[in-house]
């Protein structure tokens, strides 16, 4: 596996243990539908469901980890949360979320964006 792909999958991994100590609820990791994935779905105390994408980089020397979830990721995350709410038959309001992690031998830096984007 590359390189970025590994720290993508320990960002992840970190997103998900901090979510949890949070009090989230895991539902879903890694939910593909059709060319979108959604990295975590996941639950807390009410009746919202929140979609997180989870953003992962070793610096921030080209810029923040968030500033890379683009219009077109926002779009496929939209498709894609909207097949999990109607394939899960649920009647809920739904979250997007951004966690940005920073990792590398010396750092490990974790931001949580509750309501980063909205969809129409």
């Amino acid at each position: 596996m590359a390189y970025h792909n590994e720290l993508g999958k320990i960002g992840e991994k970190l997103a998900a243990e901090y979510l949890i100590n949070k009090g989230y609820e895991i539902l879903a990791q890694n939910f593909y539908f059709d060319k979108a994935e959604i990295d975590i779905i996941a639950k807390k105390d009410n009746n919202t469901l929140v979609v997180v994408e989870v953003k992962t980089r070793n610096s921030d020397f080209f810029g923040d980890p968030q500033v890379f979830v683009t219009p077109s990721k926002i779009k496929l995350l939209v498709k894609a949360a909207n097949e999990y709410v109607i394939s899960n038959d649920l009647d809920t309001e739904v979250r997007f979320d951004i966690i940005a992690v920073i990792k590398n031998k010396t750092i490990e830096k974790m931001e949580h964006f509750e309501n980063a984007f909205y969809h129409f």
